[in-house]
Parts: C-alpha cells; sequence; structure tokens
C-alpha cells in the first residue's frame, strides 16, 4: 500500500519537527511538505492552522487529521469540507492538562495569587486555610479532556460540577445540560473551567451573562479557545470585582501582543498556550495509523462530528 501524506501548518518549525518524527518512528509513510515533488498524490493531510486554500491547491485530498485534541483551528472552509476529519486524543495530553489545571485552582484556592500581588506591594498578610470540600468548581466541557479534568479535580476533594451538550453521569460530579443546567452550574460555581471545544454556539460564551451569574469574586480559568472569551467583559468583570482572576492559556491572537491590556490586568495570569500538548510521538503513530486506515477503508479513530465540531 502506497501511503502519503501531506503537513501543512502555519508554523515551519513544527512541521519540520513534526516530518522528521514521520522519518524516524514511521518509515514506511511517505511524507510531504506543500510544493515538495509528489505532494499532489498524498490523500490525507495532517494540520495546524492550514491554508484555508489546502484542498483547491491538492484536489487529491480526501481527509483531513488535526494534530492536536481540537479541531477548530482546522477553519470554516475545511471542517464544512465534507472530508472525514479526525484529531489526537492522548492520555499524557489529558495528565498535562489536569496538572495545569490544578495548578489554578490552587492558586486561587490557597491565595497564592494574593500573594503574589501582596508580594508586589511588599505586604506582609496570611489568609485563613479552606477546605478543598468548601471550593465548588464547575467544568465547562465533559469530553476526553474535561471528564479526566473533572475526576481528579474530585479526587482531590473538591466539589466538581461539569456542563455539557448532552447528559453525562460521572462518578462524583454534578453533571448538567442545556442553557436551564449551565445557569444552575453557574451559580455554584466559584471557579470555572472552560475546557469546550470552540463552535458557532460557544463563541464568546466567557461573557459579561455569564460572569454575573457566577458568585462574586469568582475565578475563570481559560484552556479551551481564545474565541470563548470576550476580553472586554473579563477586563469589565475584573474591574468591579465581579471577578476576583482568571488564568488564561489560549488567545484570539497569539503570541499575545505587547499591548494587550491582559498583560496588565491586575488579578489576571497569563501562559503562553502551553496548558498542554500531545506528544510528537503520539501525534506521528495516531496521523500515521488512521492514514493507513483510510487507504485500507477501515474505520478511522478519533473520528468527529461535523455537525457539533469534535
Amino acid at each position: 500500500m502506497n501511503t502519503a501524506i501531506l503537513l501543512m501548518s502555519d508554523d515551519d518549525q513544527f512541521v519540520e519537527e513534526l516530518k522528521a518524527e514521520f522519518l524516524f518512528r514511521r518509515p514506511e509513510i511517505r511524507i510531504f511538505l506543500p510544493e515538495e515533488d509528489g505532494a499532489e498524490q498524498a490523500e490525507v493531510a495532517a494540520c495546524w492552522y492550514p491554508d484555508p486554500s489546502l484542498l483547491t491547491r491538492y484536489p487529491n485530498i480526501k481527509c483531513l487529521h488535526s494534530v492536536a485534541a481540537g479541531v477548530d483551528h482546522l477553519g470554516e472552509v475545511l471542517l464544512t469540507s465534507g472530508l472525514p476529519i479526525c484529531r489526537v486524543v492522548d492520555d499524557l495530553q489529558k495528565q498535562g492538562m489536569f496538572e495545569y489545571v490544578l495548578w489554578g485552582v490552587l492558586n486561587m484556592h490557597r491565595n497564592f495569587d494574593k500573594a503574589g500581588a501582596n508580594q508586589r506591594e511588599s505586604h506582609w498578610h496570611r489568609y485563613s486555610q479552606r477546605s478543598a470540600s468548601d471550593i465548588s468548581i464547575g467544568v465547562l466541557g465533559l469530553g476526553e479532556l474535561g471528564q479526566f479534568v473533572a475526576q481528579g479535580l474530585a479526587q482531590f476533594g473538591y466539589s466538581v460540577l461539569g456542563w455539557s451538550r448532552s447528559q453525562k453521569n460521572l462518578e462524583n460530579i454534578d453533571c448538567y445540560n442545556g442553557s436551564q443546567g449551565l445557569k444552575g452550574l453557574l451559580k455554584q460555581s466559584e471557579v470555572l473551567v472552560n475546557l469546550l471545544p470552540l463552535s458557532s454556539t460557544t463563541q464568546g460564551i466567557l461573557n459579561k451573562d455569564l460572569f454575573n451569574a457566577m458568585p462574586v469574586a469568582g475565578y475563570i480559568i481559560n484552556c479551551g479557545r481564545g474565541g470563548h472569551l470576550v476580553n472586554d467583559d473579563l477586563l469589565d468583570a475584573l474591574e468591579s470585582g465581579q471577578l476576583r482572576g482568571a488564568l488564561l492559556d489560549v488567545f484570539n491572537k497569539e503570541p499575545l501582543p505587547e499591548n494587550d491590556p491582559l498583560w496588565q490586568a491586575s488579578g489576571v495570569l497569563i501562559t503562553p498556550h502551553v496548558a498542554s500538548d500531545a506528544s510528537l510521538s503520539t501525534i506521528v503513530d495516531q496521523v500515521a495509523d488512521n492514514a493507513l486506515r483510510f487507504m485500507a477503508n477501515d474505520c478511522l479513530n478519533n473520528k468527529i462530528d461535523p455537525a457539533k465540531g469534535y
């Protein structure tokens, strides 16, 4: 079987590293970058922020594969192309995401955010310690990552609520769904963790109305997508005291511009899209295996539902 994969990304360094890993781990598969001789033969494209003209330039492509857990970076043109689309699912990525969220939760729970602000003012103040069970954490999105994070937080003793598009039943998690369910979750969530996929229905979901539905002095952790957050609404909520703070890992424009007001906003902690990544070896093996399955007309692993966007 002659299997070829086209790698397309707006990150030249990443795509070169990915190609090298393919050549090392899966030499039985031919790998092409755009414009290389033979690239037009590929029927599978592995992508990270690809050129929207991908299918026009390479009409032989019949299957799209995200090299990440999400697929929104493929863009509307490719997401609505009708081609099968797959994504990467990595257990180590789940663990990394849980570690990131736990760090963010502890930052608020143990008042480390306030201690950091006090240090900058040379101000000594001790805060009373609270039990984890006294803190309610809402998790938006109960997919592979969301379930793992929610259940991990519950194991640490936190009171965890989860919200998803359809009803879920998870041990030690109070599960909600639908618009009324979201309202019920928000009014109890001192901390809100966003792990939703980005779609037309979740675009801008982290907005003024949502913040106002939370308890006063709530805390936001966004490691979904930048498009989930309405930045100005967050800044207003922080200034008014409706929100105590936010941990942000994803942004509409990355790198976050130096003049963006989020950098200087009181209570905001920024990380450069590092919450969790799938390893190169996992990406390569899952994309390669699915490419072989596609060429053999077998069922694909981790195929998304285009109507849902995940």
